[in-house]
């Protein structure tokens, strides 16, 4: 992995004191939408102001992973107001990932009209690995109205990965109001979740399509055997049966194999871990032709974000990967690319900050 020349880009700070910021949006006007980890929304404004926390927030079970996670504004955000957010559930038996709809108030101080709209099951104990990317799909380049979200196997429970009876450890696809689509894979099969289009996932934090509308992915390994796949419907992905990791503090995974028939390889691993988070592919040219279609991870592990290069713009494999902003040290939560073409991340600490990219 290479370093990127500094001529190429400069980090630009927009706004600072988010606490353990986990997503960005981008309203109209040049405005930004942010959550932060512990159960709060903001919007920053156009010159950096940092607003107050919206009115309206559901209960959030706030605590190690856990928390106000991941956000998208609708495709017709403009004239609906409608957005979508997930995050971590309280209830009896312990707590779960949760999706949920919301349109903000025209004033930007609340969220009105909050419905959830999908509720991981079974609820478990555990203060870890939630997941919790949304991702609006497409069809021929168009939004369809449907929406996938990425579910972690809360790590206490990682044999779920490959059982259809439960949510752990699965990407889900849903219709915005919570119905599900009747072309989902396991749809009329006993003992299956009909939300569910692929399963055998860890830790799901990062995910995007492509400009074709396919879906693309990244999850926590164990130690090691961070993956990038391309979930397909009713795919198995593998976890905890097959890894390119091992295990917390050596030791091999269940038999230790990395592949197994009826269970698909990753595009790209990493060894060691780079704890991923965060994904977007860059259309824009305004940091030369060079990046268009590269694909941009956060990590946390190594506080830098990974400029990855595929065969083919947007497509392909893992041709070569370049570290960007490793001066800073910070952890690179969310990155996405703006409405001006440019990346912006957002850095995962108790003062954390909205970075622009700026070409020089």
């Amino acid at each position: 992995m290479t370093p990127v020349g500094a001529q190429t880009m400069r980090p630009e700070v927009v706004a600072s004191e988010l606490q353990n910021p986990w997503a960005v949006a981008f309203l109209p006007e040049g405005r930004f939408l942010v959550t932060e980890r512990p159960g709060r929304m903001r919007v920053i404004e156009a010159n950096g102001k940092v607003g107050a926390a919206l009115v309206g927030m559901p209960t959030v079970a706030a605590g190690g992973q856990g928390g106000l996670l991941d956000l998208l504004l609708d495709a017709d955000f403009a004239r609906n107001r409608t957005l979508f957010f997930c995050f971590s559930e309280p209830g009896q038996t312990g707590n779960s990932t949760a999706l949920a709809r919301a349109s903000l108030s025209d004033d930007r101080t609340r969220l009105e009209d909050v419905k959830l709209i999908f509720s991981q099951k079974p609820k478990v104990a555990s203060s870890a690995h939630f997941g919790c990317r949304v991702v609006e799909s497409q069809q021929a380049g168009k939004p369809d109205g449907m929406l996938f979200l990425t579910l972690g196997e809360r790590f206490v429970r990682k044999d779920d990965a490959q059982k259809l009876d439960n949510h752990h450890g699965k990407i889900i696809r849903i219709h915005k109001d919570g119905r599900v689509p009747a072309d989902n894979p396991f749809v009329g099969r006993a003992g299956a979740l009909p939300e569910i289009w692929s399963y055998g996932h860890r830790n799901v934090q990062g995910a995007t399509l492509s400009p074709d509308g396919t879906l693309w992915s990244h999850e926590h390994g164990p130690q090691g055997g961070d993956e990038i796949n391309l979930p397909q419907p009713g795919r198995n992905y593998g976890w905890p049966v097959i890894t390119y990791g091992e295990n917390y503090g050596g030791g091999k995974m269940g038999d230790g194999i990395s592949a197994k028939v009826g269970m698909e390889q990753p595009l790209h691993y990493w060894v060691p871990s780079i704890a991923p988070s965060g994904m977007a592919f860059l259309s824009s040219e305004r940091y030369g032709r060079a990046w268009v279609g590269n694909l941009f991870v956060g990590s946390l592990k190594f506080g830098y974000l990974d400029r990855i290069e595929l065969t083919e713009p947007f497509k392909g494999k893992v041709l070569r990967e370049h570290k960007l902003l490793a001066d800073l040290g910070k952890r690179i939560r969310d990155v996405r690319q703006g409405p001006d073409g440019l990346l912006y991340v957002v850095t995962d600490d108790a003062r954390g900050q909205l970075i622009r990219l700026m070409p020089n």
